[in-house]
């Protein structure tokens, strides 16, 4: 099997076995992602299209983009709307500008409202058109102070000061008074030489001015994201966060799987493996407290990374495992009369396991079955015992957790004799050979819980 299949497989078993617990956060993501477009209102997107006649390089382009986007362009912009609720720098993340087929450039408004959006955009592209039109006569001044206008202006006062010099001068046909006049009409034709030489080198006339494409249209929808893309997009966040967070907590997981790694961790002989038929509620511990009942509402008091249930064999095939169990426990107590089974209190395989080992032993020995916290392990002192069998399922304890069952049974003075693992299997029930076998009268055991003293 591939690593894509096993780990198509692991995810799998994850929405299968926290489907209750992925629900939850699907919800609470949702409720998020609602949260989250209440604080950040919704916005619309306008744009208006501003053509560029003529023959443009792509650096020239982009020239303009900038100068669109520019302070000079947004700050003009929002004098002429006058919004007291939005600052200039605000107004300056609203607007953006970019490059389209044809020489146009489509500047973008974002406001709260369709109309607002509308407005933004228009006022942007019309200021953008002027401040261009500005550079392109060489001002930036609004009052148009100085450049080539002003200049012409100044030539055209020039004219009319020679040609009031020209009529002031003597009116006599002296040489004095015909030279003079000539030399002001000499001025007068330099002077017009130099507007139609200066209106010939004008960059504004190489290309036609800027024109905007008509107001831009009313936005009818809202701008990404949505209300409805963040509620989804907290879902699905929380669901993609969840998955991860289940997958790398199985990557870091140390427990001991395997029977006789769970055996090195006791520090005791493994005496076998035997089967449970595995019920629905096998795995689940028994609610107490409010914490608890909620695990189990949400699904998660139960490990979701143990392998489903394998097939097992006949009923005679799953007492035979019992009752190899059961001879090497004699073997290597041969003059043992009483053995303490050690079960967790929250391990149902292993204490259904603990049940049918202490009938299949058959008071040979007697096994006294009690259930110890692991959290906190308290173990019976010591009476007449000679022993201690622990009995648990694979897969569910850290190395820790079994160190300390280890170290709570050398403290109530028993000694840890062997180890037995259980594990839950589909039984199969297609014929009379595979039904339970009940238990002997004379399978006689004891079952304690261990709390807070010694027994």
């Amino acid at each position: 099997m591939s690593d894509d299949t096993i780990r198509l497989v692991t995810v799998g078993r994850i929405l299968r076995r926290r489907r209750r617990l992925l629900a939850v956060l699907v919800v609470v993501g949702a409720l998020v992602g609602y949260g989250v477009s209440v604080l950040f209102p919704p916005r619309y997107t306008a744009s208006a299209s501003v053509l560029l006649p003529g023959q443009w390089e792509q650096r020239e382009l982009l020239t303009q983009v900038e100068i669109a986007t520019s302070s000079s362009v947004v700050d003009k912009a929002g004098d002429a709307l006058r919004w007291s609720d939005v600052s200039d720098k605000e107004l300056r993340d609203r607007v953006s500008a970019k490059i389209t087929d044809g020489n146009i450039i489509k500047i973008s408004g974002k406001a709260d409202t369709p109309e607002r959006a509308q407005r933004l955009s228009d006022e942007v592209a019309q200021q953008f058109v002027a401040y261009a039109a500005r550079i392109a006569t060489g001002t930036t001044d609004p009052d148009g102070a100085t450049g080539p206008e002003a200049l012409r202006q100044q030539v055209a006062r020039t004219n009319q000061r020679i040609t009031d010099l020209a009529n002031a001068a003597d009116p006599g046909q002296t040489v004095e008074s015909v030279q003079a006049r000539t030399e002001l009409e000499k001025l007068r034709t330099a002077l017009q030489d130099a507007m139609q030489k200066l209106d010939e080198a004008d960059p504004s006339t190489n290309k036609a001015g800027l024109v905007v494409m008509g107001p831009a249209p009313r936005p009818t929808g809202e701008a990404p994201p949505t209300r409805w893309q963040l509620v989804g997009g907290g879902a699905l966040l929380f669901f993609v966060l969840a998955i991860v967070g289940h997958l790398a907590a199985a990557r870091v997981n140390r427990r001991p799987r395997s029977a006789p790694e769970i055996a090195a961790a006791l520090g005791a002989a493994l005496l076998g493996t035997v089967d449970v038929p595995a019920q629905r509620r096998a795995h689940r511990p028994k609610a107490r407290g409010v914490r608890a009942r909620l695990r189990r509402l949400l699904g998660i008091d139960t490990r979701w990374d143990l392998p489903a249930p394998r097939s097992s064999g006949d009923e005679a095939g799953r007492r035979i495992r019992y009752r190899r169990v059961c001879a090497r426990l004699r073997e290597r107590l041969p003059a043992a009369r009483r053995v303490l089974v050690v079960v967790p209190d929250d391990d149902e395989v292993a204490r259904r396991a603990a049940g049918r080992l202490a009938a299949e032993a058959e008071g040979d020995p007697l096994l006294r079955v009690v259930e110890v916290s692991v959290s906190r392990p308290l173990v019976p002192d010591r009476d007449a015992e000679s022993g201690a069998l622990v009995v648990l399922s694979a897969g569910a304890r850290t190395a820790e957790e079994l160190a300390g069952v280890a170290g709570a049974c050398a403290d109530g003075g028993h000694e840890v004799v062997g180890v037995v693992v259980a594990g839950a299997v589909r039984a199969r029930t297609s014929g009379p050979a595979d039904r339970p076998v009940e238990p002997a009268p004379a399978a006689a055991s004891v079952h304690d819980h261990a709390t807070g003293g010694s027994a």
